[in-house]
């Protein structure tokens, strides 16, 4: 099979290369999945999972890649729910290789069926950016209705999405960002907006939950505005510092089957619009993540035409 692999963790883009790599098969509780389309994140490169196994060995060359849709092909012993020739989408595990091949295998408990009326490049998507806001305001956060939350990025992949989830469930949402994605902002369902390089953050007064994607003084600045009993969660690693009477939830986002079925059922009726940025093809894709373009929404491969 084609696939992308990355060989040299301080080269960036220069050290991945598209390779003839074989087929996978299914293991134990493993489906084989027919790749169609998969998402990649612009920080993959950063992240230790990319490089080493879980007892720290380097695994070079892996095929990086972590979101995917496509049709199952071949199923392992002990796999439940999925058949052969099924529409799937997901999230597969960090320390195996990923999806940015024609093929990939996944444990069967991580994908979730994918309606036949959802493309699969909006499918690969979802799942870390849907999965993560859900985890975020539902999980971690413990969102009610009538709460005031701030949203940063609310431009981006993971943020508009926080702001469309929020919106819905009953929330006042204030958005932050750049000056440019002001527009966006309000058009994902931001009530207010708060330009992170002109306004000043602490003048949205008291909320009930922040979602954090940003950390550093931003983030520091943004736990102080959360009201006693209200909850910081995010996904940019531990602070240096500690918040009297708040919770602080620093989280990593997990497969989950219900979850992805939920967010889909979204997508299906209108109420969720995810957030695409560069698309581009498995043979263009190594050019398309070096770009130095910026692009607010998804990155997505379409791994087959």
């Amino acid at each position: 099979m084609k696939a992308i692999v990355v060989t040299d963790q301080g080269a960036g883009t220069a050290g991945m290369k598209r390779v003839d790599r074989p087929d996978p098969r299914a293991a134990i509780n493993d489906v084989v999945v027919q790749v169609h389309a998969a998402g990649y994140v612009n920080t993959e490169l950063e992240w230790p999972s990319t490089w080493t196994d879980r007892t720290d060995r380097d695994r070079t060359p892996t095929i990086p890649g972590h979101e995917l849709a496509g049709i199952v092909t071949a199923l392992g012993y002990g796999t439940a729910g999925l058949s052969v020739g099924q529409r799937v989408f997901g999230l597969a595990d960090w320390y195996r290789d990923g999806s940015l091949a024609e093929y990939v295998a996944i444990e069967a408990r991580n994908l979730a069926p994918l309606p036949d009326d959802v493309d699969f490049t909006v499918a690969a998507s979802l799942p870390i950016s849907g999965l993560t806001a859900w985890q975020g305001l539902f999980v971690h956060g413990d969102l009610q209705a009538g709460q005031r939350v701030i949203a940063h990025g609310a431009a981006g992949a993971v943020g508009s999405v926080v702001t469309q989830l929020a919106r819905e469930a009953g929330a006042y949402v204030i958005g932050t960002g750049r000056t440019a994605d002001r527009r966006a902002a309000l058009d994902f369902g931001a009530n207010e907006f708060v330009d992170l390089e002109g306004d000043a953050l602490e003048s949205v007064g008291k909320v009930d939950l922040v979602f954090d994607v940003i950390g550093g003084d931003i983030g520091t600045r943004s736990a102080r505005l959360v009201r006693a009993g209200g909850t910081l969660v995010s996904v940019t690693g531990p602070y240096d510092t500690t918040f009297d009477g708040i919770r602080v939830i620093d989280f990593v986002v997990e497969a989950d089957r219900a979850q992805l079925s939920e967010i889909v059922e979204r997508v299906r009726d209108g109420r969720l619009r995810p957030n695409i940025g560069a698309v581009s093809s498995l043979d263009d894709a190594i050019d398309a993540i070096g770009s130095k373009a910026r692009h607010k929404g998804k990155t997505v491969i379409r791994v087959r035409p």
